[in-house]
């Protein structure tokens, strides 16, 4: 074998190939005849499929975008729906029923009269007491220094009065002697003296006492507040709230810096206050009203009642007055501060009724919006006699069988044509039992 020359620029000359060497086949002699064409044919079937998906998708489109646009133009120029109520006049006799509140007959915040330290308490939340029960006692080591101090101070005024007792006797017996003695034997002015000293020991005397007195006097003072070392209930009650423990510091008082001990209710009897519209003052603004008093969900059956006391005032801010309403709890099946339903049978004055929901406050007052068989809305100002909260009596403005619109938006105005998508058969039925 020739070794080629590397440096030389002649081009190197090989050997031939030896029949002993394996000589590769040609690259695409296995493919059968045909094939090239079958693949033209399918990379156009495809392609066509794709044009086609995509022409229907396209089609598709904008079939829908046609219909939305048409769909759009309609409700554009369709009338707005509006819900409707059909205008009815009141029944001769109604419910009126309202919220209400209970609350104790008395109510009372137990603050401690005398300082000290807590040594014990006997009642806790929940407990029923009786009137003068013992319900804490407490330590007042000042308080009883204090009232030994004033006895003691006692005792030495009574000492001092007995002192001025000797005295204003030995007094006037020396100045009887001396004033019944024959003239010419004591001189004029030993017998004056005599006398003004029989009258100082006297007036010495009434000091003493008055001194006595006024150091009693505290004694009895510092006595009496001792009784407040214990305290006790002030009626027969429940305890509510309890806000001391044992060795607790507490200051007498009621003022804001101070806590009281107890808080405790009586609630038999028990007291149901309401709040009523003015429109029913001429009605409900007396005593001996019958009412109906149900507690959701606390009361099995309703408990009757009547009309207490009343307020005999309108509130000017939320136009109501307030009645009271006394009722037995011998059960305490009512507590205080439940909320109830107290309802009064009131003679209705036949007057017209719609939803509060129809009513339109302008500037020139109330309105409701009046649907025509024509299908047009049209505003009229009416006179509210009676706002009952869900339903409103009208004096003026709408007549029996109106329809009135509910909720009336800012798109709908004076002429506007409407289309009523469905009538509030609810309003009826709010009418009827309940105002």
């Amino acid at each position: 074998m020739q070794i080629p020359d590397l440096l030389s620029d002649k081009p190197a000359v090989t050997e031939p190939h030896t029949a002993s060497r394996h000589t590769p086949p040609a690259v695409g002699q296995d493919f059968a005849p045909g094939s090239g064409r079958r693949l033209q044919l399918a990379v156009g079937a495809f392609t066509a499929a794709l044009v086609a998906a995509f022409i229907a998708t396209h089609m598709v489109r904008t079939s829908q975008a046609h219909r939305l646009a048409s769909s759009t133009v309609e409700a554009a120029t369709k009338p707005p729906a509006v819900n409707t109520a059909t205008v009815h006049r009141a029944s001769t006799d109604a419910a009126l029923t309202l919220p209400g509140e209970t609350a104790a007959w008395y109510q009372s915040a137990i603050h401690a009269r005398v300082s000290g330290y807590v040594a014990n308490w006997t009642a806790n939340i929940g407990d029923h007491v009786k009137k003068g029960q013992v319900l804490a006692t407490i330590e007042t080591p000042e308080l009883d220094a204090s009232l030994a101090a004033a006895k003691a101070q006692l005792n030495a005024s009574l000492a001092q009065v007995n002192v001025w007792v000797a005295r204003s006797d030995f007094a006037k017996s020396t100045y009887v002697r001396w004033h019944d003695s024959p003239k010419g034997v004591v001189s004029e002015q030993e017998r004056e003296d005599k006398r003004a000293g029989y009258e100082s020991a006297v007036a010495e005397l009434a000091s003493a006492r008055a001194k006595a007195k006024l150091d009693q006097a505290q004694v009895d003072r510092l006595e009496a507040f001792e009784q407040f070392k214990q305290v006790t209930a002030p009626y027969s009650g429940t305890i509510t709230s309890r806000n001391i423990d044992i060795g607790n510091l507490v200051t007498a008082g009621s003022t804001d810096s101070t806590t009281p001990l107890y808080h405790m209710d009586k609630d038999d009897p028990i007291r149901v206050f309401v709040d009523i519209p003015q429109a029913e003052a001429a009605d409900l603004m007396k005593n001996g009203v019958p009412a109906t008093i149900k507690a959701p969900g606390k009361l099995d059956q309703p408990i009757e009642g009547k009309i207490t006391r009343t307020s005999e005032a309108i509130d000017p801010h939320a136009r109501t007055f307030r009645a009271e309403l006394d009722i037995p709890n011998p059960t305490g099946s009512l507590v205080p501060g439940l909320y109830v339903e107290v309802s009064f049978q009131t003679a209705s004055n036949g007057l017209l009724q719609v939803p509060a929901a129809a009513l339109v406050f302008r500037s020139e007052g109330p309105a409701v919006a009046l649907v025509t068989d024509q299908g047009k809305v049209t505003f009229k100002p009416v006179t509210i006699a009676r706002d009952d909260g869900n339903v409103v009596e009208l004096s003026s403005g709408v007549a029996d069988g109106d329809q009135v619109v509910l909720n009336v938006n800012s798109q709908i105005a004076e002429g506007s044509t409407v289309r009523i998508g469905g009538t509030d058969d609810r309003a009826a039925s709010i009418m009827v039992p309940t105002r």
